[in-house]
Parts: C-alpha cells; sequence; structure tokens
C-alpha cells in the first residue's frame, strides 16, 4: 500500500510537471558539456560587426545578398538558408528584389525563412512568407520559430510548424534536406485543437549543441562578398547566412553557457548539423516519464523492506539521476528525473522519521510488555515530582509485585510467564488511563504507576480495582 501510494503521488507531480525548473537544471547539467565534432559541411557566413563595418549600415539592397548568392553558387555551395526578413518588397527600389529572385534561381538550393508572428490584442497569429516573387524562386521554405523555454533558454525545437497545421519544416531541417520522415520527434502537444489560425507545432526534439557558441565554422560575410574566402571552404557546404551583430541578432541562452549568447543563425546551423549527424535528443512521452517517476518511487519503498534498509537508502536516493543520465547518454533519450528523486527523497525522509520514532520508543518501552521500561519510569517520576512541588497538588506512586511468580515460572515455564507478565501489564495499563498517568515495568516482576493529581484514597482505589481485575484472569493453563 505505501508503495502504490508512493507510485500515485510521484506520478501526478511528474504529469503536472511541479519540478520543471529543477528538471531543466538537470539537463543543462548532463548537457552543458556533452558536445562533439559538428557536421564538416555545416557553415555559417556571418554578418557580423566586421561585414557591417565594411558594407554599410544595415539593412542592406537586396542585390548585396544577390551578389553573395553568386558567389556561393560559383563556389559549389551544396544548400544555402538565406535567414533574414524578406517579406515586404523594397519600395525605393523594385529591382532590387528581381535581381534576389534571380540570383537564387541560378542557384537552385536556397531555402528562405517563415516567421511566426503571435497572436497580439485582435490580431491573430499568421506566417511572414518572403513575398511571392523571392518566395517563388526558393527550393524550399522552413519555420524560423525558436522554442523558448520558461526560464529563457533554448532547449528544444519543433521540427515541424505553421498555421493551422504543422506543415513547415524547421530552417535547419530545410537546410538539412534529409527525406521527410527522417526525423521525427515528441507529437502536437496539443492535437485536440483544431484551429486554423493557431501557430500549430509537431516534433519536438531537444538540440544537442556541438558545443557553446562560436563552436561551428564560421566565415565573415564581407570577406565572402570580396572573395578573400577560398572557393574550397564554400564548395560542397550546408550555408546559413545570417546576422551575429550584437545589438541586430536575436540572442538565445542555450544549456552550454551562460556566460555568451548564440545567434538564431548559429541556432538553426546546430540544427542542421545535429539532424545531419543523428545526434537529436528524444524526449520521453508524457505517460512513459510519469511510469517511470512512480514506479522507481515504488521500488525505493520495496527496497527499504529488505535486511539492509541503510544501504537501500543510500543506493536509492541517486537512483532518478543515474537513470536519466544512462538514458540520455546510451539513447539519447530526455527523461526528467526531478519528480522521482523528490518522490524517492520524500519515501526516504517519511522512513528515516519512523525509524527514529520507533528507536525513540523502543529506547522507553519494555520489550515484553509495551509499558514504559525504568529509565522511562525514572525520568516521568522525576518529572512528576517537581511538577507537585510547584502545583502544591499531591502525586501517588504505586509499586506493584505479582506474588510468587518465581515458583509460577518454575512450574509452567517462561513462555507461559511471559503470557502472564503481558496479561497483567495490559491491566496496569488500562488503570493508567488519565493522559499524564504512567504505568512502567520496573524490574522482572515488578511494576510501577506514578499517579498525577491523585491523593492516597484515589491511589487506593486505583489499585483495589487492579487487584480484583487481576483476580478475575483465568488461572493459566
Amino acid at each position: 500500500m505505501l508503495a502504490v501510494l508512493a507510485f500515485v503521488a510521484t506520478a501526478v507531480a511528474s504529469h503536472g510537471q511541479w519540478l520543471w525548473r529543477q528538471d531543466e537544471a538537470a539537463y543543462d547539467l548532463m548537457v552543458g558539456d556533452w558536445t562533439y565534432r559538428p557536421d564538416p559541411s555545416v557553415l555559417v557566413v556571418a554578418i557580423d560587426e566586421d561585414s557591417l563595418a565594411r558594407i554599410g549600415q544595415w539593412p542592406w539592397p537586396r542585390s548585396v545578398h544577390a551578389r553573395l548568392l553568386d558567389r556561393l553558387t560559383d563556389a559549389g555551395a551544396e544548400r544555402v538558408a538565406l535567414d533574414l526578413m524578406l517579406t515586404e518588397p523594397d519600395r525605393r527600389d523594385n529591382r532590387q528584389d528581381a535581381e534576389l529572385a534571380a540570383a537564387i534561381r541560378r542557384n537552385g538550393r536556397v531555402v528562405l525563412p517563415v516567421l511566426a508572428a503571435p497572436a497580439a490584442g485582435d490580431r491573430m497569429a499568421e506566417e511572414l512568407l518572403p513575398i511571392p516573387l523571392i518566395a517563388d524562386s526558393a527550393a524550399a521554405l522552413g519555420h524560423s520559430d525558436v522554442e523558448v523555454d520558461g526560464d529563457g533558454v533554448a532547449r528544444g525545437v519543433y521540427l515541424h510548424a505553421g498555421i493551422g497545421q504543422p506543415h513547415w519544416p524547421a530552417l535547419g531541417l530545410a537546410l538539412a534536406d534529409l527525406p521527410v520522415h527522417a526525423a521525427r520527434g515528441l507529437p502536437d502537444p496539443d492535437p485536440a485543437l483544431e484551429s486554423p489560425y493557431q501557430w500549430r507545432r509537431d516534433d519536438y526534439v531537444r538540440v544537442r549543441y556541438a558545443g557553446p557558441p562560436e563552436q561551428l565554422p564560421q566565415v565573415s560575410y564581407a570577406d565572402v562578398l570580396d572573395g578573400q574566402v577560398d572557393a574550397a571552404l564554400l564548395r560542397d557546404r550546408r550555408i546559413v547566412v545570417g546576422m551575429t551583430a550584437s545589438g541586430i541578432a536575436p540572442r538565445l541562452l542555450t544549456p552550454t553557457t551562460r556566460e555568451y549568447w548564440m545567434s538564431g543563425s548559429e541556432y538553426q546551423a546546430n540544427i542542421a548539423s545535429m539532424l545531419l549527424q543523428g545526434k537529436q535528443i528524444q524526449v520521453v512521452p508524457p505517460l512513459v516519464q510519469d511510469l517511470l517517476a512512480g514506479l522507481l518511487a515504488a521500488l525505493c519503498v520495496l527496497l527499504l523492506g529488505l535486511r539492509l534498509p541503510w544501504l537501500a537508502a543510500l543506493c536509492s536516493l541517486p537512483m532518478g539521476l543515474a537513470t536519466s543520465w544512462l538514458l540520455l547518454r546510451t539513447a539519447s533519450l530526455w527523461w526528467a528525473p526531478a519528480a522521482a528523486t523528490f518522490g524517492i527523497l520524500m519515501v526516504l525522509l517519511a522512513w528515516a522519521v519512523w525509524r527514529i520514532s520507533a528507536w525513540h520508543r523502543q529506547a522507553n518501552r519494555d520489550a515484553l510488555t509495551g509499558l514504559g521500561n525504568r529509565l522511562r519510569f525514572e525520568q516521568s517520576l522525576q518529572q512528576e515530582c517537581d511538577a507537585a512541588r510547584r502545583s502544591g497538588k499531591p502525586l501517588s506512586l504505586v509499586l506493584i509485585d505479582v506474588d510468587h511468580f518465581k515458583r509460577h515460572n518454575d512450574r509452567h515455564g517462561h513462555q507461559l510467564g511471559d503470557r502472564v507478565l503481558r496479561d497483567v501489564a495490559a491491566l496496569i495499563a488500562a488503570h493508567a488511563r488519565r493522559p499524564r498517568d504512567m504505568a512502567a515495568r520496573y524490574g522482572g516482576d515488578e511494576f510501577a504507576m506514578v499517579l498525577p493529581d491523585t491523593p492516597g484514597s484515589g491511589a487506593r482505589q486505583v489499585i483495589e480495582d487492579l487487584i480484583a481485575d487481576v483476580r478475575a484472569l483465568p488461572a493459566p493453563a
């Protein structure tokens, strides 16, 4: 019953995600330094501070991006994600849009972003696509929605998203150019929501970053534009072209570090690198998450019933974290351990309180009769004597001896003698019925009663009733 109770309580805590901050802290600790060699085909062409200084104030004419794309096309780039906002036409010079569209067609392998505009006030959520002239020239479109957790850290990505249904792949997934069903994750968290006006997401995975920010290879946009980057460095590369300059680029915190920010373009490049190498971290489904958390707490209860409970307690405490770490490192599965760890901790705390309470009772209780032992008797007598002196109220002490007990014990045996002592003790305890009354076993066949606020006449009446009850006991057979 205790195991079932622990299972239910822990599973409820897991399902409610009451300890999500502790879960994410554990996740960051486990994956923060779990780096890998990034995929050699992924490269970031960074619009950095040096590029802004050399080319001029942002935004640049779209003909500049067209020239860059031609450089990448001539160098033999495998695929290019142009992570730029192209949702409105160039109102000063519409030829700029045509030049960029022509460069995209010449390349033939350009991926463009779809931006998610969240609902605000009376405005519904919407998808912001590149203008039709440019979008029609692209090889693919991919959403650039960044999943940021409640504590401001980007730990995961929805591989598919869109208005009404999740039909756009993530920009990093589109850059990787994997088969349609090659990358899957946790299903839509709210599949019952059916609305053509809501931003829907599906296939959630945790991002395994290649390392802290700027771990992936980067080259400056201006250097590529001016031909200062060797074409061999660009050949057969999957390239993300995006903003990294501080103050302009979106900044993301990742589990790898809290000291440096990562740009949105490098985030998408990490997704592409991760998917190309199959390094994504799958999340355990909620039902499995809750069941495993409850089972570990129930297992802790069962282990405490074995012969070595202290050893079981020491082994149970790290069980949740150890299980999570093993699943992560051996199967790339994330299972949140905080609820199970908390459940195990509560089980161990309750067990420790129970054991300490049991030890306390044993230290003050006679094992055979269940009455207070001699130590408890002396402590109680001293306390009541002090209280009687202060209050001036009477205090009665009764010493009780079972007559001829040794003869009875020798004749009938110790087992029957112990039963007689237990019967007598039960009657003595029944006559010490007030909260402050105390009955104790003083010695082998000797008992005592401490009766506060009781005059001699009252004590005599209690003893006469006790003797009558003892006499009424059936003779031992």
